[in-house]
């Protein structure tokens, strides 16, 4: 009996905890391009970070597709957007919340270069 309970309380703390764990943090590209890199920049700053299209299967984010993005606390950051062809934009004071999606439309691209 006392090993029931043991198993049962050890099952329980890891359901616990991968439930705590969430889904993480996931950028949706409401765009109408496929997005080839996508990095994130504390607001403000120009210190950009990986590029987190390589966290995709195939190293991009098509149009309606989300992307898990890692290594990046909550808060606000910038983004520098680029697309095939050399196309890069910019979408400036995205909050990002913990285990939260965030979306990018082409609305909110600035300052693209063609």
């Amino acid at each position: 009996m006392r090993w029931t309970l043991a198993l049962v309380a050890l099952l329980s703390a890891s359901a616990n905890e991968a439930a705590a764990q969430g889904k993480g943090v996931r950028l949706w590209n409401l765009t109408t391009a496929t997005i080839s890199e996508f990095q994130l920049s504390p607001a403000g700053k120009s210190d950009w970070g990986p590029n987190q299209t390589l966290n995709d299967k195939d190293k991009e984010v098509d149009h309606d597709e989300r992307l898990r993005i890692t290594g990046v606390e909550p808060g606000r950051y910038d983004a520098k957007v680029g697309y095939r062809g050399s196309k890069h934009c910019f979408v400036r004071g995205i909050e990002i919340k913990a285990d939260a999606v965030f979306s990018i439309a082409d609305k909110d691209l600035k300052d693209c270069n063609k």
